[in-house]
């Protein structure tokens, strides 16, 4: 998308020659709600956008000097001085469009450029841009989160990927711990080739194993052919490894040997085959707790938990709910052929004070079925199983997020798996709804 489809009143003003100088969001007008609402989800408080032309020709870009800290005034002087930086980039790139090569031309762009320069400086010396931002060096734009817990999760990301170091990714279910582990794996050496991946807990152990080391023709009733397994097609890349909490005491000590010798055998098979895999696990599970309950072997934790990143959920980061809220309208707007433009402020706060136990997911969800149901540009947003009267604003979030779990329990009739239960309207994982259940104390009442 263009930046058109997210300032459309903008682009609108100052492709057509006008400069726009904001003090404060409320200055736009009511036709400007899209605008709006995209400059506070990229932390704009204050704004100034100068259009780029030469002489009375057409409008070929835009300057902009946005202020992240705090409101500020433009006054004449100033938004003239800007004017003025931009004429120079105007004229500098007009030049090097036309007469790159001439000497003449050459010199006089590089005494613009250093005009640039010392205005450049002049400008960070005022603090225009926010200074204590952490730097990241990719922009990842499948990632959406602004906040400090998401920014370290991503300068973590980048210090491992170009390692061949194991990770684990720790975090409750819908917290994106699939995509993390691919922008691991497009970040490494190893991205020429595809992920791999496979969800330990969607099969039962005996499918886990031929999936994981694959079988020989013969190998057991029904093994009509002979199958690679997914070690053996990540060779040379990276194989994700979903719910690792979730395999066996068995599978576990096969695990453990392909991680330090990087061999294993086709189920039916005696012969040895040797791989270069990267490993990157991810889990719902406390390893560590499940390590001291005796269902996950200490040796291959250690062997797992070389480089752990912790995601934090939801519930621990609200400022990054409204950036991900318009990123899922952004996506269903192109699905469902709507254009919101507003979600009410009252709305959104009420989406910020929810728990949400499943996540990004289940904020997907909630997206989803509003932008079915709204019409006329405005999106009519609210929390699962609420109206605007409804909403709490008290009481602690483990209270809220049980309350929930546990209505929703009721009205399907305590039924955990399968189309309509439970676990798929709070956008889990069956096995992560009964750990939950289990957590908070949630008891089936008794007929």
């Amino acid at each position: 998308m263009s930046a058109k489809d997210f300032f459309p009143w903008t682009a609108q003003k100052v492709l057509g020659g006008e400069t726009l100088a904001l003090s404060k969001l409320s200055e736009l007008p009511a036709e400007a709600g899209r605008d709006r609402e995209n400059y506070r989800l990229y932390g704009t408080k204050s704004t100034v956008l100068i259009p780029l032309s030469v002489g009375r020709g057409e409008v070929f870009g835009v300057l902009t000097f946005a202020v992240t800290r705090e409101e500020r005034d433009w006054p004449k002087r100033v938004v003239q001085q800007l004017q003025l930086v931009a004429q120079i980039f105007a004229n500098a790139l007009a030049r090097k469009r036309a007469d790159q090569g001439l000497c003449e031309s050459e010199c006089r762009l590089r005494e613009q450029l250093e005009e640039i320069k010392r205005l450049k400086l002049q400008l960070e010396q005022e603090n225009v841009y926010l200074r204590d931002e952490i730097m990241l060096q990719h922009r990842h734009e499948e990632i959406v989160g602004r906040s400090a817990a998401m920014k370290k999760v991503l300068g973590q990301v980048e210090q491992v990927a170009g390692t061949e170091a194991t990770v684990l990714l720790q975090g409750e279910t819908g917290t994106g711990k699939e995509l993390l582990a691919r922008t691991i794996h497009n970040l490494s050496s190893r991205k020429e080739r595809p992920l791999i991946t496979i969800n330990c807990a969607a099969l039962p152990p005996t499918l886990i194993e031929t999936e994981l080391f694959g079988r020989e023709k013969g190998a057991y009733t029904g093994a009509m052919t002979r199958m690679a397994g997914r070690f053996e097609v990540a060779d040379r890349s990276t194989l994700f490894l979903d719910e690792i909490g979730e395999l066996s005491l068995d599978l576990q000590v096969k695990l453990l040997r392909v991680l330090e010798e990087g061999r294993f055998e086709r189920l039916g098979s005696t012969k040895s085959l040797q791989v270069d895999v990267r490993i990157i696990a991810a889990t719902n599970r406390d390893l560590a707790q499940e390590v001291a309950a005796g269902r996950f072997r200490r040796d291959l934790y250690y062997r797992l938990n070389v480089f752990p990143v912790s995601i934090p959920p939801l519930r621990e980061r609200s400022e990054d709910i409204p950036p991900l809220v318009w990123t899922f309208v952004n996506q269903y707007e192109k699905k469902l052929g709507k254009r919101v433009d507003h979600i009410p402020r009252n709305a959104m706060d009420a989406m910020q004070r929810y728990p949400w136990p499943g996540n990004a997911r289940q904020l997907r969800n909630i997206v989803e079925h509003a932008m079915i149901t709204s019409s006329g540009g405005k999106l009519h947003l609210y929390p699962p199983d609420q109206a605007p009267g409804d909403i709490p604003t008290s009481g602690s979030l483990e209270e809220a997020e049980r309350k929930h779990i546990l209505g929703v329990l009721v009205k399907t009739a305590w039924r955990i798996a399968g189309k309509g239960g439970a676990a798929e309207i709070l956008g889990m994982k069956r096995t992560t709804l009964l750990s939950k259940i289990k957590k908070l104390g949630i008891k089936r009442p008794t007929l």
